[in-house]
């Protein structure tokens, strides 16, 4: 059986499934009528949404934490009080916390893994001070760092399974740029000018 038969399978016994509670009721033949329409255009509704779901990218681009206004980019403050930014490291997308008390960019294994960073480029470990303390991560260089407007190349980090899945864009990423503030619970970040 292809994928599509198989969706089709899925969808016939989703919708059979509530099909058959209502028959099990035994209510009147209009209001069966009626549920079975309506059910019949909920499972459209989200047949519909499923088969159009890369257009809602576009959307939720639009609402995103995230603007790049002029050169600058704005990134407004999330409910958890930090600035959590979409960001491309090496063509790998990840959204991280930048944290100006952070030295320097810190990346999950996963994350440093994914943007094919060689964690073995330097042949000893560095000890990284952390708010849980003392870690041991190995360093490397991206390529390229690029959140919004912002581009930065052969920028320094560190990875260490002791970060977990956490990625964090620290003061080596920022101290490249022209500037950065916080205005009315917005970070903004203005690219240095060549």
């Amino acid at each position: 059986m292809n994928e599509r038969g198989a969706d089709l399978l899925l969808y016939g016994i989703l919708l059979i499934l509530p099909l058959a509670a209502l028959v099990a009721r035994r209510p009147p033949l209009g209001q069966t009528v009626k549920m079975v329409l309506a059910w019949i255009g909920i499972f459209g509704l989200a047949l519909v949404v499923a088969s159009q779901w890369h257009r809602v990218g576009n959307i939720t681009a639009m609402l995103s934490d995230q603007q790049v206004s002029g050169t600058d980019t704005r990134i407004r403050m999330a409910g958890d009080g930090h600035f959590w930014a979409d960001v491309e490291i090496n063509g790998v997308r990840r959204r991280m916390l930048i944290d100006s008390g952070a030295t320097t960019t810190a990346l999950s294994v996963g994350t440093a893994t994914a943007a094919g960073l060689d964690p073995e480029e330097s042949p000893f470990a560095t000890v990284v001070n952390t708010a849980n303390g003392a870690v041991t991560a190995r360093t490397a260089t991206a390529r390229r760092v690029v959140i919004g407007s912002v581009t930065a190349t052969d920028l320094g980090i560190v990875t260490s399974a002791a970060f977990g899945d956490t990625d964090v864009i620290g003061m080596n990423f920022l101290s490249r740029l022209e500037s950065w503030s916080v205005e009315r619970r917005t970070l903004i970040l203005t690219p240095r000018t060549v």
